[in-house]
C-alpha cells in the first residue's frame, strides 16, 4: 500500500511539473490569441498549444476563469450609439453593464447585463440604481442618454427647454456623482455630448434647447474634469459626430462607426488630458 501511495504521488509530482512547464508561455499565448480572435469578431479561438496531459486521478484541478479585460456602464444602451458601444465592448471582451428604461430586442440579444426600468431624471431611480451597483467597480463609465427636440425663435417653449436640460445636462452630472463609489484611480467617464454645444462654432443658430443643454453639458464636463482629478478620475467630453440614429432622422454615419471612434478616444484618454472637448475622429473642438 506505501508502494502505491507513492507510486501515485509520483505520478502527480510529474504531471505537475509538467503543466507547469507548459502553462507560463502557453497560457499567455492562449490569452493573446483567444483576444486577436474577439477582437475579429468571433469568440472561439485555435490554439495551437500542445496537448495537456491528464492529471492521475487522486486529483482534480478547477479550471481558472478568463476575466473580462474590464468593465464598463452604458447608458441609452438600447439603441443607436449606446448599442453599438454595448456591442463593441462585449466583442472585444469587456464587461458591461446596459443602463435603460426599456431594453430593445437588439440589446437582449447582446447578453450583457442590463439595468432596465432606469429613468435617469429621477433621484428615486438613479438611488435604485447605485443600489444595484453595489459593490461593482466600473473602469470606464459612458453617459450616452440624450434627447433633441427642434425648435427656433419662434417655437421654442420652457417646458421644451427645462425637459432637454434634464435629460442632456443635469442627469449626466447626478449620474456621475452617482457612480462616483464604483469609480476610482485609473477609471474613465465619457460624456456624449455635441458639436452644437460649442459657442465658438455655432454659426447657424436655433436648437436653442438642445444647443444650451450640450453646453451646460460640456461646462459640466469640465468640472468633473478639476474635481475628479485627485481620485485619479479622467473625463472625456465627446463628440460623436452626426450619426444615423432615430434622433436625426437617421442620417449620418452608422452607429457602430461613432462607437468605434468614441471608444478610440476613451481608450486612449490619460489624466493629463482630462477635461478636454474631442471629436470621435480625434479633433480637439472648440469651446
Amino acid at each position: 500500500m506505501m508502494l502505491s501511495a507513492i507510486g501515485s504521488c509520483s505520478a502527480w509530482l510529474s504531471w505537475a511539473a509538467a503543466c507547469t512547464a507548459w502553462a507560463s508561455p502557453c497560457s499567455r499565448r492562449t490569452h493573446l490569441n483567444t483576444t486577436k480572435m474577439v477582437m475579429a469578431g468571433t469568440t472561439s479561438a485555435s490554439p495551437s498549444e500542445p496537448h495537456l496531459p491528464r492529471a492521475p486521478d487522486i486529483l482534480e484541478l478547477p479550471t481558472a476563469p478568463n476575466p473580462a479585460m474590464a468593465s464598463w456602464l452604458v447608458t441609452g444602451s438600447n439603441r443607436g450609439i449606446g448599442l453599438a458601444l454595448c456591442r463593441l465592448l462585449q466583442a472585444r471582451g469587456d464587461s458591461v453593464i446596459a443602463v435603460c428604461r426599456t431594453p430593445s430586442a437588439e440589446l437582449q440579444e447582446l447578453g450583457v447585463r442590463i439595468e432596465a426600468g432606469i429613468e435617469l431624471t429621477s433621484a428615486t431611480s438613479l438611488e435604485d440604481l447605485s443600489k444595484r451597483l453595489a459593490g461593482v467597480r466600473l473602469d470606464g463609465a459612458i453617459l450616452n442618454a440624450g434627447i433633441l427636440e427642434g425648435d427656433n425663435l419662434e417655437s421654442v417653449s420652457a417646458e421644451s427647454l427645462r425637459r432637454q436640460f434634464e435629460v442632456n445636462a443635469v442627469a449626466p452630472l447626478l449620474l456621475a456623482r452617482a457612480l462616483l463609489p464604483n469609480l476610482s484611480a485609473g477609471s474613465k467617464l465619457g460624456l456624449i455630448t455635441s458639436r452644437m454645444g460649442s459657442i465658438d462654432d455655432n454659426g447657424s443658430g436655433g436648437y436653442y434647447g438642445y444647443r444650451m443643454s450640450k453646453t451646460a453639458l460640456n461646462m459640466a464636463g469640465r468640472s468633473l474634469a478639476v474635481d475628479l482629478r485627485p481620485r485619479g478620475i479622467a473625463v472625456a467630453i465627446l463628440r460623436p459626430g452626426k450619426v444615423a440614429t432615430r434622433m436625426v432622422g437617421f442620417a449620418g454615419i452608422p452607429p457602430e462607426q461613432a462607437a468605434a471612434g468614441l471608444l478610440a478616444r476613451l481608450d486612449a484618454l490619460k489624466l493629463g488630458g482630462s477635461g478636454r472637448f474631442w471629436h470621435a475622429k480625434g479633433e480637439e473642438l472648440p469651446w
